[in-house]
């Protein structure tokens, strides 16, 4: 394979574009590893890059926060042709050309062996945004979080980390409330497996107030800004949220006084440096006891690469459900 097909974002004087281009192998950036790519994934984190051109380091740049594939030249060790591996954050798609390409080539630090219990395709339906929300169930759990304790609250549940959440939650036995701005989705986060779906106008704090009565004893919050101050005034007493995005905002206002006085845990999740050894972990563990029920039903959207574009505009605008994941094979 000496040319392949790829998503190129490029920059011309004060113009951006982005288009499928046909590359050559040489138009790879350098790396230990280099990979023919079976599916990537599309996250709310490509859309910033690709559309609005946040967080990218250098031009031109495939976008492509994941990818899952086949290596077919390795100058590692601890790889061999043949390989079925996954890469997700680090620079990847972001300072580093990424998942929408045909082929890409990265450092080997940065790969993870295919786990048992998941296929290339299952990896791309989870994607960093399964692995987030493997990380989130994980941390809530460390700190104390067990089925049969009360609901677990889950902000933008039509989300990717959202979607996943939902049905890893439930099929670990928690009592899950899925809350969204479309009521069209409410059959959707159903069958995915949320007991109770509410309006996210419901969870938005518009007057500061630091406590409110307790409702939730854990939450994932991919939303962040003024829904992640309401879960703080309404987390029980010892309860945690996992926060791990910002579609609803960066600021945070809030007091100590829920911290020391229902003595909660609010709790980063990071996915683009997390430890190797930690990542693995959890990996294998999406493969087995945190996989999601649903990896083959309406969760999951298949495109080619040259819808892509329309589909990085359409996450930005929230007009995304679930996961989307782009067929390269």
């Amino acid at each position: 394979m000496d040319t392949f097909q790829a998503l190129v974002l490029d920059q011309i004087g004060d113009q951006t574009n982005l288009n499928v281009k046909q590359l050559h192998m040489g138009d790879l950036p350098k790396g230990d590893l280099t990979i023919r790519v079976a599916y990537s994934s599309v996250n709310f984190k490509d859309g910033i890059v690709a559309i609005n051109q946040q967080f990218v380091e250098s031009y031109p740049l495939i976008p492509g926060i994941d990818l899952a594939g086949t290596v077919i030249d390795s100058q590692d060790g601890r790889f061999e042709v043949g390989d079925e591996v996954i890469v997700t954050s680090y620079q990847l798609g972001t300072g580093h050309s990424g998942g929408f390409s045909e082929v890409a080539r990265v450092p080997a630090d940065w790969v993870v062996p295919l786990p048992k219990g998941l296929s290339l395709k299952e990896a791309m339906i989870l994607g960093t945004a399964g692995f987030t929300a493997g990380l989130s169930v994980q941390r809530l759990e460390d700190n104390g979080l067990k089925p049969g304790q009360g609901p677990v609250l889950v902000a933008g549940a039509t989300g990717g980390v959202g979607s996943i959440a939902v049905n890893m939650l439930a099929k670990r036995g928690y009592d899950v409330t899925a809350s969204t701005g479309k009521s069209r989705e409410t059959d959707y986060l159903k069958r995915l497996g949320a007991k109770d779906v509410i309006n996210r106008e419901e969870i938005v704090d518009t007057d500061q107030t630091p406590v409110r009565d307790e409702k939730w004893v854990g939450a994932v919050d991919p939303v962040g800004g003024k829904t992640l101050q309401y879960i703080l005034s309404t987390l029980k007493y010892g309860g945690s949220v996992a926060t791990c995005g910002l579609t609803g905002g960066t600021e945070v206002s809030t007091t100590v006084i829920p911290f020391i006085s229902r003595s909660i845990n609010w709790l980063g999740i990071d996915s683009v440096e997390y430890p190797m050894d930690q990542r693995v972990n959890i990996w294998h563990r999406l493969g087995d006891d945190l996989k999601p029920a649903m990896l083959h039903e309406d969760l999951v959207e298949e495109i080619s690469l040259n819808e892509l574009p329309n589909v990085l505009r359409d996450i930005l605008n929230g007009n995304v459900r679930g996961r989307t994941l782009v067929k390269l094979q």
